[in-house]
């Protein structure tokens, strides 16, 4: 598997592409090529021009959520012309109307706006999306030390309610060495994702993970999260997007992590 990070919050030295608060990652499984979130903007469409990255042979998108910054990039790619429509994979919850503080915080398109522009494929169970690489669905929360919490609200019928995010999912691939999460917020809890990533790949390795924790200040839950690190002995860690640098460097202290910026290329 190849991974290519398209947007993220940050640029590396000497790679000179964009950055904004947001998440992309062009992901290759073999022949298979498809994008993981689209970012906040039409930023996505200058990294990967700049990358020599042809979005136009693209059939799949996998949201792993649907805030806006993991989103809006849709607007853009939507309007690219491709010989068929394409794929969308996401949690039936990813395109429901969300909002903080008066503020709208969901994807672009409704759930039925998108159907009319694409392939949507809608699902709260795992599915495959290459032959190595699977769309978690919705992840249980199992972790007593990754207490759910309401971001914003969200319409449910005619009701705005409390948004735990039951649509936070992620990504996991299965090589030969074990299984790399791949995910964008980790508003499920980045230790609760990386046990259900176990339960459905029948593998307990954990060679490495990228994207967010969404962990913003050290406190016990992070010294738990650090722990869990270390009892699966994942030597590869990638934390970025809305993860604060002090949470990443209380993780630097125990294991090695690795910086991610727009451009980073990692091979699995």
């Amino acid at each position: 598997m190849r991974l290519k990070v398209l947007v993220d919050n940050n640029t590396t030295i000497d790679e000179y592409y964009w950055g904004e608060p947001g998440v992309c990652y062009y992901i290759e499984d073999g022949e298979e090529a498809f994008l993981f979130d689209v970012g906040y903007s039409d930023l996505v469409i200058k990294n990967a021009a700049a990358m020599s990255i042809d979005l136009s042979r693209l059939n799949t998108i996998v949201l792993s959520h649907g805030h806006d910054d993991h989103t809006r990039g849709l607007k853009s790619l939507l309007a690219i012309n491709r010989p068929e429509p394409l794929q969308i994979i996401a949690h039936p919850d990813a395109l429901n109307h969300k909002e903080c503080d008066g503020l709208r915080i969901s994807a672009p398109f409704t759930r039925a706006e998108l159907a009319e522009k694409s392939q949507l494929k809608l699902t709260r169970t795992p599915v495959k999306v290459t032959e190595n690489i699977t769309f978690l669905g919705e992840i249980p929360r199992v972790m007593a030390f990754e207490k759910p919490e309401p971001i914003g609200k969200q319409l449910l019928g005619e009701d705005l309610t409390d948004d735990y995010l039951l649509d936070d999912s992620a990504l996991v691939y299965q090589g030969d060495a074990g299984i790399t999460i791949i995910t964008g917020c980790s508003h499920s809890g980045i230790c609760n994702i990386m046990e259900y990533a176990k339960v459905v790949t029948g593998d307990q390795r954990i060679c490495a993970v990228i994207g967010g924790f969404h962990l913003f200040e050290v406190t016990d839950r992070v010294a738990q999260t650090i722990d869990y690190f270390k009892n699966n002995q994942i030597e590869q860690i990638y934390p970025c997007h809305c993860t604060a640098f002090s949470v990443k460097a209380a993780i630097h202290a125990h294991i090695p992590i690795t910086e991610v910026g727009v451009g980073l290329e990692l091979n699995w």
